[in-house]
């Protein structure tokens, strides 16, 4: 047995655990159907199903193909299903057939063990448009004392109508895929709070070079403080490249996580350590009258990085107050020098990540949300919102996107928005929990989406 030097598999394969012969590698039910993909080689396969916990399985029919579609199933109902072909065979893999929300790019059960060396829920969204006109897709697998290192990677050759499997980065956490220079980047941490990692892919995200570690984390256990990211933007300016992340822990009693930004000129080598440079953590503080009730370890994570109508780099925070994100502005002259406090921005989507985006066309800053839209449910999920702001203060409701506030908030949840504006529209990948969801958090989905003529809806 050689050892490796990748950071892409197809799939990923734990010594000594049971992944099956056959891999499933896409589950995506439906109201009253459930399409499933797996690997294999040009020979018949098998397809068995039944009622989860019946006594017997169905054989569905036999296939040359790499993926089936269970149909005609009844809804809001469990089903347990598994291929084989000769002596080899899939593990049984789980799906329950309920109503969801845009286009399926991949669902897990909260009780499918299939990924459980890494983690149960899919969380995560990642979405970008390669050069060569396909979009990719990627989700990790989290759950609470979990390892939390797997990604995978989806792919689209018709705009998110449809979305295969791809490959999959272990260790891989908390991922973003970008574009830089027309070449694939997966920048990421190895787990929880680990090191903060980077590779390459010329390939299409078939395949990525070993990862190269930028910044060395912890595992974030026992208050150890480490890397946090997640999969946000990576904006130019001024020549620089420019992301955020945060130093710290949920455990940290002392400041929480810390605000930094991360950045190298435009022109270097990504996958050279020595071209970031990462500013000096900086811990939460009273900065203003406002803040003095919030403790020292108030919420301050998953900023996104914004330029303001007046041109200041800007690190736009989750923040722990009702209605407000915390705003850092970057020293763009100093690579090293820590972010300074600049204001507080009246939001109502502060309580879980959000990304802003500026509309060249029209000068507005946009995000898809999560909108709090009541003080009495301030954590609640089950509206998705697509909001503007000419002045990055004062922000307006364009529509409604999911609206499931009629539903229960501990278990619908739409979260994490990745999107792009991309001409008339704008997409989106969605962390969804929906059709039997463990909670609100520990997501079943990860859908597509899109809203046409964006700029339209306005009026």
């Amino acid at each position: 047995m050689q050892g490796q030097n990748t950071w892409s598999y197809h799939p990923y394969r734990p010594f000594l655990t049971d992944v099956g012969d056959i891999y499933i590698c896409r589950v995506a039910p439906g109201k009253n159907n459930i399409r499933f993909a797996w690997l294999g080689e040009d020979v018949t396969y098998s397809v068995y199903y039944r009622k989860r916990h019946d006594s017997d399985f169905t054989l569905w029919g036999e296939t040359c193909a790499h993926f089936c579609e269970l149909d005609g199933l009844c809804t809001d109902t469990d089903y347990e299903f598994f291929v084989a072909s000769g002596q080899k065979k899939s593990r049984v893999r789980l799906a329950r057939c309920a109503e969801t929300v845009g286009t399926v790019v991949n669902y897990l059960h909260p009780d499918d063990q299939a990924y459980a060396f890494s983690g149960r829920y899919l969380c995560s969204p990642s979405l970008v448009r390669h050069p060569d006109g396909f979009l990719l897709a990627s989700m990790d697998l989290f759950a609470g004392d979990h390892p939390q290192n797997l990604t995978l990677i989806f792919r689209s050759d018709d705009d998110g109508q449809s979305w295969h499997y791809l490959s999959e980065l272990m260790p891989c956490f908390w991922g973003k895929l970008f574009i830089h220079k027309g070449e694939l980047f997966m920048l990421a941490v190895s787990t929880e709070y680990g090191d903060l990692l980077i590779g390459k892919s010329t390939d299409g995200g078939k395949t990525f070079s070993a990862p190269v570690c930028l910044l060395r984390g912890s595992n974030g256990k026992n208050g150890n403080s480490g890397v946090h990211k997640n999969p946000q933007n990576l904006i130019y300016h001024n020549g620089r490249l420019y992301g955020t992340l945060e130093w710290g822990t949920w455990h940290n009693q002392v400041y929480g996580h810390a605000a930094m930004v991360m950045s190298c000129d435009e022109n270097d080598d990504l996958l050279r350590p020595e071209s970031w440079h990462f500013t000096e953590p900086v811990p939460f503080d009273h900065f203003v009258p406002e803040l003095q009730n919030l403790p020292k370890n108030a919420m301050t994570i998953e900023g996104t990085p914004v330029i303001s109508p007046d041109g200041k780099l800007l690190d736009v925070m989750r923040f722990g107050k009702f209605h407000t994100a915390l705003v850092y502005e970057v020293d763009t002259a100093n690579p090293d020098a820590p972010l300074r406090f600049s204001r507080l921005m009246p939001f109502p989507a502060n309580y879980s990540k959000f990304m802003i985006k500026r509309d060249e066309r029209t000068g507005y800053h946009y995000t898809v949300a999560t909108r709090i839209y009541s003080q009495e449910l301030p954590s609640a999920r089950n509206l998705l919102s697509l909001m503007r702001s000419r002045d990055l203060h004062a922000w307006e409701v364009v529509t409604d996107l999911i609206d499931y506030r009629d539903r229960d908030s501990a278990l619908f949840g739409f979260q994490y928005a990745d999107f792009e504006i991309e001409g008339e529209d704008i997409i989106f990948l969605c962390r969804t929990a929906t059709g039997g969801a463990r909670s609100y958090h520990d997501t079943n989905y990860s859908t597509f989406h899109r809203i046409k003529s964006f700029r339209e809806l306005s009026k």
